[in-house]
């Protein structure tokens, strides 16, 4: 299906009903599409759910500060161009809010062909830097898609496979365990897609009541229910154009999972208590770190829905099925909090590498991102020593990591016992066994064949640990 070029978005806010009303007709009128807000809580409410290309802005609002709203707008989506308006003769506060990443401003009374020119500007201002952020990129010679990271085969293999059917329309089904990057492949997916300029729209399913998530998805109109004071948009509506991603979808109640299927095939839906028909175009991106055999076997997820939302399914590996990934991570994260936190940490000790290596990670990414920050905190020196990791990966370690030598054995089979211990302790991970040892990978397999050790990693007989007496 081929994807309309979208209007771009303005967002336009403004505590004078005349000036808002004069701003939509205007902008509209020039074929921008528009949101308005009269107070600066409604502004970053919608800011948050439809991201705006533009947002022309007073500085003067009656429940916010102009300026401290567009330091938000900047800080939660530094590519969104802000044009801020201002009183006749307040140039200070326009230098300040030039300063703090507004595009440009424009003086009260505004002329028209004025504000036109700088939308335009702005806009073009925006391609450009996402332009260029993408060519960066690419130049870096090897091609991320915003912080995923990974050199592994199985990560390799994933990615390869996100950026061939990010530019597709298909439905995508995520499976991974908590922690392992699913939000950031579906931020891959959308980002990287003919959709890159429209609404991302994310909805968790399992922190929603499950009440309030039919509510949420369709919107209501006024007086459909106790509490229904205002007509709310659904969040079906509001990513238009864009995607919607609907994560850890096994928790959704199995009425609420067909209605999602009727949305799927008929592409429109009534809001609750509405008589009006809602068209919707969005892709849909879904999640979850369930079984989906026995999901499907428990009645959790609907089979007729599950082949609706798995035209494609990426599996994103667990960090214990790509170790050879944990220095990368390590890195990065290294310098990440190095630099939020203001610390002279620079390196992790080796023996502490070995501990972050052994340990199995059921935390998956995030547990790894928050032991570096924590190493970073607490370090006392400029690297990260064992000490520095918390107690349970010490103890964890120091108990896996016993090894008696056992008495009357051979140098030679003291060194078979050390390499077999290390390679069924990793799951016959070659990569992780030698870093262990402390061994190129090819000296590993040159002594696994002097020694006469069978690959147990890929359906050989693994041969038993000789007895320590």
């Amino acid at each position: 299906m081929t994807i309309t070029k979208k209007k771009s978005r303005v967002l336009a806010i403004d505590d004078e009903p005349a000036m808002i009303e004069w701003l939509k007709i205007l902008l509209e009128h020039e074929g921008y599409e528009v949101r308005t807000a009269m107070i600066g809580t409604r502004g970053e409410e919608i800011f948050k759910t439809w991201k705006p290309d533009v947002v022309v802005t007073d500085m003067m609002l009656p429940d916010a500060d102009g300026l401290e709203l567009l330091r938000k707008f900047k800080q939660t989506h530094g590519d969104t161009e802000v044009i801020v308006i201002t009183g006749h003769g307040s140039v200070p506060k326009a230098v300040e809010a030039m300063k703090a990443g507004a595009h440009s401003f424009v003086e009260k009374p505004i002329e028209p062909d004025t504000l036109i020119t700088m939308l335009e500007r702005a806009i073009e201002r925006r391609d450009l830097v996402g332009e260029n952020l993408l060519l960066k990129q690419k130049l870096e010679g090897q091609f991320r898609f915003g912080n995923i990271i990974g050199k592994s085969k199985k990560m390799h293999e994933v990615l390869e496979l996100v950026e061939s059917v990010a530019g597709s329309d298909a439905n995508i089904l995520i499976q991974g365990e908590n922690g392992t990057g699913k939000e950031l492949i579906s931020n891959a997916l959308h980002y990287n897609s003919k959709r890159a300029k429209g609404p991302f729209i994310k909805i968790n399913c399992a922190a929603i009541p499950k009440d309030l998530i039919e509510s949420e998805l369709f919107g209501y109109k006024k007086g459909a229910f106790t509490g229904a004071q205002t007509d709310k948009e659904g969040l079906f509506e509001m990513a238009e154009g864009g995607s919607l991603l609907l994560d850890e979808i096994g928790e959704m109640p199995p009425y609420l999972q067909t209605k999602l299927l009727r949305v799927l095939q008929e592409r429109e839906y009534r809001p609750i208590g509405s008589d009006r028909i809602v068209r919707v175009d969005f892709r849909l991106i879904c999640a979850t770190n369930i079984d989906l055999d026995a999901a499907l076997r428990d009645g959790k997820l609907r089979e007729d829905l599950y082949f609706r939302i798995n035209t494609i399914t990426l599996r994103v590996p667990p960090l214990r099925e790509r170790t050879e990934d944990i220095p990368l991570l390590c890195e990065h994260f290294l310098e990440k909090y190095r630099q939020r936190h203001q610390r002279n940490v620079r390196s992790i000790a080796p023996v502490a590498y070995h501990v972050l290596i052994r340990h199995r990670w059921p935390g998956n990414v995030r547990e790894l991102e928050n032991v570096i920050e924590r190493g970073v905190l607490v370090a006392k020196g400029n690297e990260i020593a064992v000490n520095d990791l918390p107690e349970s990966l010490r103890t964890e370690t120091a108990t896996t990591a016993e090894f008696v030598v056992p008495p009357h054995r051979t140098l030679a089979e003291i060194e078979k016992m050390a390499i077999l211990q290390t390679l069924q302790r990793t799951n016959w991970n070659k990569q992780e066994a030698a870093q262990i040892l402390g061994l190129y990978r090819p000296t590993l397999y040159s002594k696994m064949k002097k020694h006469e050790i069978q690959d147990g990693g890929k359906g050989g007989t693994r041969r038993p640990v000789p007895p320590a007496a």
